[in-house]
């Protein structure tokens, strides 16, 4: 997990601005999911896809293993990730429970009992 002096957030990436350049393409990437045209361009062309946006080879991997604390590191954010979750039929929820490493149920249960 990414270390910095002023912040160390277990279980996530801190998304700054070094993580934010790094991933712009990945993130662009994943805006453009909005338009179910470019859903149906990146499930006809995974690898092509991911070369029309500039993706490096750690963003590509990351995408095609479906690793989402991997696309944390790779500078993706959860909001665009989402996008791109959407595709495989998650949601944010999923990504969360992904990102704390628990079931989706018991990261739905700890949601419910920080809220009261």
């Amino acid at each position: 997990m990414q270390e910095t002096s002023k912040f160390n957030v277990p279980g996530t990436y801190l998304f700054d601005g070094d993580l934010a350049m790094k991933g712009y393409a990945l993130n662009k990437m994943c805006f453009s999911f909005n338009v179910a045209a470019n859903r149906q361009a990146f499930a006809a062309d995974e690898a092509g896809y991911c070369r029309q946006y500039g993706l490096n080879d750690e963003q590509t991997r990351v995408i095609r293993e479906r690793d989402v604390l991997g696309l944390l590191a790779a500078g993706g954010n959860v909001y665009y990730l989402a996008k791109f979750a959407g595709i495989l039929g998650l949601d944010v929820q999923d990504l969360g429970a992904a990102q704390t490493g628990m079931s989706k149920e018991a990261f739905k249960q700890m949601l419910v009992a920080a809220g009261k």
